[in-house]
């Protein structure tokens, strides 16, 4: 028969916490690349706006 391995509901807590916390830190790297990617194309935006202007 399998061993059953069992985890104490501190262990068990932790485990989750951990999970939660991975996300969490998932989630603000998502946030950090959607900010820069934005910015990114805003700059996009005023240099071509600014090239547009030399060209006049």
């Amino acid at each position: 028969m399998a061993e059953i391995r069992k985890l104490s509901v501190e262990k068990t807590i932790e485990k989750l916490r951990s999970a939660d916390q991975q996300v969490s830190r998932d989630q603000r790297l998502e946030a950090k690349t959607d900010e820069l990617n934005e910015e990114i194309r805003r700059m996009k935006a005023q240099r071509k706006r600014l090239d547009r202007r030399k060209q006049d």
